[in-house]
């Protein structure tokens, strides 16, 4: 049996190719978009991929199944457990609890897990050449390593009220009916790891073993007392925000993502026409300077994301293909680095991607506004500040009067920011508030100000006041 990992550090996901080496068939579990990963892992081992599959309706990524079915001609199967007003619109085989998908010695069984999603399954895996029992566990968005799946994602992102209490006493049922059960050798294979917004504490290790999620996780002594109310608590305290792209993302994922089939060559843009176009709003650029020289001079028309660091992240957060469906620059080292850029954004649905620059002499630009800490103490309440960290980051300490509003929502919530006075952006050292920044200033905001040193420069200043 070939098993091969595929993990994307950017949005923290895993997807699994597993082979049969004497049928020479293999299946992909969980794919994302930029599909040439799994065709050319199946080429180099000689397999055909006969079958797609995904654990579940996944809400921080587009799903690639529909992509990779429809270039291999493999079949599709999809859940089709779950609540009857959350099914998927699409595939070409429904998967029910102990299902099987057969591939040469290979069998992977499907276990219904809900409580992530009403539809989450499992895949149980046996590698039949060498024993008649599973081995392996892909648990999707069930169990983590050291954690366990958010049961608030259909209510926060899908908008389908009263789920989250309903999704943690399913997931307590799963674990004490499907995972305790197994036995203590099964590897277990998640869907994400550490950074991911679908659980609260994950593990940065990339697998498990289910004797040893028994033995240390968190939820065990909850599991085996029996205690269903305390577990629901514990599980849903604490849950990190929710992007507001997730909403996005569910929904493409149920009805079925578009297809993007053989993607056009980049064109490489003229500075002055690309100037142009940005002046009048024709055409947004991602900027990927580093965060200094973006503090030198913004470029007028442009979403900076510091470096392109975790750049499918950041863009999900601020771009919604849905209201804005102006073709995209990027800004990159080369062809070869923008080809690599665009298949970050097409993970989460940003398709309108059309050139690149290599360089920002001739494009528009302006200055960065920063205020220090002291400024910001003189400026006495006439300024409004804008914290854009998550709510547990806020939580552990703040700027008195300071707005919280994550950096993942900050593009739907134009219309609730305070007006009359100057916005002043800060996050923890400075990354997420470039990025909201340049967003507000791109969708019109007025008065907006970043904070030197961002939050850790406040708190350092103050520091060193008290100590005088």
């Amino acid at each position: 049996m070939l098993f091969e990992r595929v993990y994307d550090e950017d949005l923290a996901q895993a997807s699994y190719l597993i082979g049969c080496q004497a049928s020479g068939e293999a299946v992909v579990v969980d794919p994302r978009r930029d599909i040439g990963v799994y065709l050319e892992m199946a080429e180099k081992n000689g397999l055909r991929i006969v079958a797609v599959t995904e654990t579940h309706i996944h809400a921080d990524y587009l799903s690639g199944s529909r992509e990779l079915a429809e270039a291999t001609g493999a079949t599709l199967y999809l859940s089709d457990e779950g609540d009857e007003d959350w099914k998927y619109g699409f595939g070409d085989e429904k998967l029910h609890d102990g299902d099987e998908i057969k591939l040469g010695n290979i069998t992977i069984r499907t276990v219904h897990t809900p409580g992530h999603t009403p539809e989450h399954v499992s895949f149980l895996v046996t590698d039949g050449a060498l024993t008649d029992e599973p081995g392996y566990l892909l648990s999707g968005d069930f169990v983590f390593v050291g954690d366990l799946g958010r049961p608030d994602l259909l209510e926060e992102a899908a908008g389908i009220a009263n789920t989250r209490e309903k999704g943690a006493r399913e997931m307590f049922a799963s674990l004490r009916d499907r995972f305790m059960p197994l036995a203590d050798y099964v590897q277990v294979h998640p869907g994400h790891g550490a950074g991911s917004a679908c659980g609260k504490a994950l593990g940065s290790v990339p697998s498990s073993t289910v004797g040893y999620e028994k033995l240390f996780s968190w939820w065990r002594r909850y599991v085996e007392s029996g205690d269903e109310d305390g577990f629901v608590e514990a599980l849903l305290e604490g849950q990190p925000d929710a992007p507001a792209y997730f909403g996005r993302m569910k929904r493409q994922n149920k009805e079925g993502p578009a297809l993007l089939g053989e993607l056009p060559q980049l064109e490489r843009y003229d500075a002055a026409e690309l100037a142009r176009r940005l002046r009048n709003g024709e055409m947004l650029l991602i900027d990927t300077r580093p965060l200094e020289e973006y503090y030198r001079e913004a470029i007028v028309g442009a979403i900076v994301v510091p470096g392109g660091e975790h750049l499918a992240t950041a863009a999900g957060w601020v771009i919604d293909p849905e209201r804005d469906d102006r073709p995209i620059a990027l800004l990159a080292r080369d062809g070869e680095d923008a080809e690599e850029m665009r298949d970050h954004l097409i993970r989460v649905g940003i398709d309108n991607v059309r050139g690149y620059v290599t360089s920002t002499e001739g494009l528009p630009k302006e200055p960065v506004k920063l205020v220090t800490p002291e400024e910001l103490e003189k400026m006495d309440g006439g300024a409004s500040v804008l914290d854009v960290r998550a709510r547990s980051e806020y939580t552990e300490g703040h700027i008195p009067g300071a707005i919280q509003t994550h950096v993942g929502r900050v593009r739907w919530k134009l219309n609730e920011l305070p007006p009359g006075r100057p916005l002043v952006v800060h996050c923890q050292s400075g990354r997420r508030a470039a990025i909201a920044a340049s967003t507000l200033r791109l969708h019109n905001v007025d008065g907006v100000l970043e904070l030197e040193g961002s939050y850790e420069g406040w708190a350092g200043a103050r520091k060193e006041t008290r100590t005088v």
